[in-house]
């Protein structure tokens, strides 16, 4: 399985398909599938049946998507970049973007 450098909680844009330019947050990551779920993107409708908890109805949730179709977005400038590693003087290793040079981990 290869290493994953989109995370929970990373700012990500889409850059192809139904939502092609959208930008949301990372929600959930499932690195098996090579998906993960994007608030506000790739939204879908799903009956939901009355429970005790829950009401019934039409439902809009976000469904997966594959991170191929996403990525980040440069701190800096908002548009898409790419994703490099750096070690810092302290010993860290973080992720930059490679648009500007800005470090991505905080």
């Amino acid at each position: 399985m290869a290493k994953l450098k989109i995370k929970k909680g990373d700012r990500v844009i889409v850059i192809t398909g139904r939502d092609k330019g959208k930008t949301g947050e990372v929600l959930k990551v499932f690195p098996a599938e090579n998906r993960a779920i994007v608030q506000g993107v790739n939204q879908v409708r799903r009956h939901q049946k009355q429970s005790a908890t829950q009401q019934g109805g039409i439902v809009v949730k976000e469904a997966p998507i594959h991170l191929s179709n996403i990525a980040h977005t440069d701190p800096s400038g908002g548009k898409a970049t790419r994703v490099g590693y750096r070690v810092l003087d302290d010993g860290r290793k973080v992720r930059f973007a490679k648009r500007s040079g800005e470090v991505i981990d905080v």
